[in-house]
């Protein structure tokens, strides 16, 4: 597959980058936030196009299916959308049983955090969205320096005519150039190891 590497110091642009990245801290230290209600660390998730709340990681055993599904093959678990009591069991202990479910179930619905959308920032950026489900996308923020690796080319000139003739473009990002893959990726060396110096 086609790879192709930009940099932009368009304010504008590092803007819409840093803000995803602070927008995706956020969402993480609300995940840290649902899990602490729960008893469990929350799996950070993410989809083609956004970052969300996955599982719990419960301790416990078999007790816990009555709310939650198996877990996966991580150790996290899902709330499951109606309690699964048991057979045998009284009446009384069937409505306990779900109203601690519903019980989860608002304190879930209160605490989860909205799916961060990667799409609204590339959509913002000027990227073709469609391009980027089927072909790739990378971005992030080095030094006031926006960088992107992307799975296809963006051109300013075929844009910009393609709009005037109303087609369909692969988008524009403001401010970008394109430059080599060894400097795309000594900068994104450089962002990692910033990351993990922030994060000791």
């Amino acid at each position: 597959m086609a790879e192709y590497f930009y940099k932009s110091h368009e304010p504008a642009t590092v803007a819409i980058v840093r803000e995803f990245y602070l927008m995706k801290d956020v969402l993480n230290a609300q995940l840290i936030a649902l899990g602490a209600h729960f008893g469990g660390k929350v799996a950070p998730m993410r989809d083609v196009d956004s970052h969300f709340a996955g599982g719990v990681k419960l301790s416990g055993g078999a007790e816990l299916d009555v709310h939650w599904c198996r877990p996966d093959d991580y150790g996290y678990r899902t709330l499951r959308t109606a309690a699964k009591p048991g057979k045998g069991i009284t009446k009384d202990d069937r409505a306990a049983i779900r109203a601690e479910h519903e019980r989860l179930v608002a304190l879930w619905n209160e605490h989860c955090p909205q799916r961060l959308s990667s799409s609204d920032y590339w959509d913002r950026l000027g990227v073709n969205t469609g391009n980027l489900w089927l072909c790739g996308g990378i971005k992030f923020e080095l030094d006031g320096t926006a960088y992107f690796h992307l799975g296809f080319q963006i051109n300013k000139a075929e844009h910009d005519s393609k709009v005037a003739a109303g087609q369909p473009t692969s988008g524009w990002i403001n401010g970008a150039v394109e430059v080599l893959a060894s400097e795309y990726q000594a900068a994104r060396v450089a962002k990692l190891k910033a990351v993990e110096v922030s994060n000791a």
